[in-house]
């Protein structure tokens, strides 16, 4: 065989061997293409404007109709789902406060919700929604939670509210809570007491719609007018949850 034969061969066949490694790098980097575009990190969307309208948002599953203005992070001032929506409201008109008056959210983190509302003026009404979680329901907490923790006999006073301290010592320390008498399950509230060099007493009233939570904080001194409070909380949920809208004034929301 010639020297012409034999290298055409050996080429034939080398070129042959190549075939698989080439097959191989192809499918290689068509697989590298759908894993990065898959992982490729998304810009989040555009929060919308402070004073547009009211737009529709999903928390645990739990559709809710909010004004961006009442919201007080910016980054869930969109559309959509959310683990947990900041909301700020005047009381007792329940309208967003003024654009300056909005705390910056920014700075809003899961923490808040157990933190004392900042610059509250006594007309801001402080609300978090957020997914229930492995938490027992409110109404469970009053029934089953709170009734170890008591220090002594409920007081009742003459506007029907009934007031009950935790015992110190108890996750509960420094609170009382305040009911009424005849429907407790109607209304209820974990307030702190007021005391010298401390930061005004503040209340948290907690309904459930669905698999969400509605966490309200407010003035203690709202309870003064406990009926005005029930009847405006009532007509808050009706605003941002319109299935409520007709549902009997229960503090479970069911």
């Amino acid at each position: 065989m010639t020297g012409h034969a034999v290298f055409g061969l050996r080429l034939r066949r080398k070129t042959r061997s190549l075939l698989p490694l080439a097959l191989l790098f192809a499918l290689l980097s068509a697989l590298v293409s759908f894993v990065s575009y898959i992982l490729w990190p998304t810009w989040p969307k555009a929060a919308s404007a402070i004073d547009a309208p009211s737009f529709p948002v999903i928390v645990a599953g739990v559709p809710f109709t909010v004004p961006p203005a009442a919201i007080r992070a910016s980054v869930q001032r969109q559309p959509g789902a959310h683990e947990r929506i900041d909301l700020v409201f005047l009381w007792p008109s329940l309208a967003p406060p003024p654009i300056e008056g909005i705390a910056s959210a920014d700075t809003v983190s899961s923490s808040d919700i157990d933190a004392p509302p900042l610059r509250n003026g006594g007309d801001r009404l402080f609300v978090t929604i957020a997914a229930l979680g492995s938490v027992l329901a409110p109404v469970e907490r009053l029934r089953s939670i709170y009734p170890r923790y008591f220090q002594s006999e409920a007081t009742t006073a003459d506007d029907g509210l009934a007031v009950l301290p935790f015992r110190p010592g108890t996750p509960y320390e420094g609170e009382d809570l305040i009911y009424l008498a005849d429907e407790p399950e109607r209304f209820f509230a974990r307030c702190t007491r007021e005391a010298i060099h401390s930061p005004p007493a503040t209340c948290i009233h907690e309904r459930l719609l669905g698999a969400a939570e509605m966490t309200l904080r407010f003035p203690r001194t709202w309870l003064q007018d406990w009926p005005g409070v029930v009847a405006g909380f009532d007509r808050l949920v009706a605003q941002l949850h319109q299935q409520a809208a007709g549902s009997e004034r229960r503090i479970d929301g069911r």
